[in-house]
């Protein structure tokens, strides 16, 4: 029987050219979004928030089930892309906001995306979810120590007013939408279905608002941007996967870890650019959050056509 096909299915697949397109938007017209940066976080907060509304306490079972494929691929997301994106900024020239923007994307948690990438992927969406959920609640406690610890050299940091930014715009509406699925559910279950499609917008609005404020800066450094974005993210993935590899997980969760590595919470890591260190800290994040959705979306697309033998642990 042929599967029928969900918003998160069709977001998931076009969501790459829907962020390629407001990008070239920003760029084309920066003025249209003068005065929007304020909006950044309170966006965040509301994707966020129906990140929390997703959660049920079974999707922190596979923790008690497979503590070790936990524990690697958690290990794996703070260590692999944290690591990388300190090179990069020691390797390559950039300037100290773009290098500081480079490191808050490589100490956020893992992606929102990612989750939809996994299943399109055919991987363990289950250690997916766990691993997204988790580096999540632990970020106000290790995002702001990881970035004290890689980017002080460049500016100065405030780890406590970086846990403070992450609690208001993380953790408490994370949360907040696991409470009111546990105790408004049905209310929850009814509006469940669109929120794909609002986190969409949401994270679209941000790539927007943040390419358009800091577009002189693109213009000026912009292959040497992407360029770190696009290696970093591509290290990310590889690295998450021969690490899982290594351990030997099996196929679906080396596909989880992969994706769960190489896709960051790009919006949160510009929303802490604007807010702590300056526009250009925040364009990293939103050149990676329209990269790694390409990436994302054309790796699952590969291993969608290559079905994982469940006894197997090699592809």
């Amino acid at each position: 029987m042929q599967r029928v096909q969900t918003v998160g299915d069709v977001v998931g697949r076009w969501f790459p050219v829907i962020v390629l397109v407001a990008g070239a938007v920003a760029l084309a017209v920066p003025g249209v979004f003068d005065g929007w940066s304020s909006a950044v976080p309170w966006l965040l907060a509301l994707i966020m928030l129906g990140m929390g509304m997703t959660l049920r306490p079974v999707d922190f079972a596979y923790i008690v089930r497979r503590p070790a494929a936990f524990a690697i691929g958690l290990g794996a997301q703070y260590v692999v892309m944290p690591a990388v994106g300190w090179l990069l900024t020691v390797l390559v020239d950039l300037p100290p906001e773009i290098a500081v923007g480079v490191i808050l994307v490589a100490c956020a948690p893992g992606g929102t995306a990612s989750n939809v990438m996994v299943f399109l992927a055919r991987g363990d969406v289950a250690l997916s979810v766990a691993m997204t959920s988790v580096s999540t609640l632990v970020a106000p406690i290790v995002t702001p120590l990881l970035v004290l610890l890689l980017a002080g050299q460049y500016l100065p940091v405030s780890a406590g007013s970086l846990f403070f930014s992450i609690v208001q715009i993380v953790l408490i509406p994370v949360v907040l939408g696991f409470l009111l699925r546990r105790f408004a559910g049905g209310v929850v279950d009814r509006i469940t279905p669109a929120l794909p499609l609002a986190s969409v917008i949401g994270i679209t609005t941000v790539v927007m608002i943040v390419v358009a404020g800091s577009a002189d800066a693109l213009f000026a450094a912009g292959l040497a941007i992407v360029g770190v974005v696009i290696v970093h993210n591509l290290a990310g993935l590889a690295l998450g996967y021969a690490v899982a590899r290594a351990f030997g997980l099996d196929a679906t969760a080396r596909r989880a870890v992969s994706i769960e590595v190489g896709m960051q919470n790009s919006g949160l890591a510009a929303t802490l650019g604007t807010v702590h260190f300056g526009p250009a800290a925040a364009l990293p994040g939103a050149v990676f959050s329209v990269w790694h959705n390409v990436s994302g979306a054309a790796l699952a697309s590969y291993w969608s056509k290559r079905p994982v033998p469940v006894t197997t642990t090699r592809e």
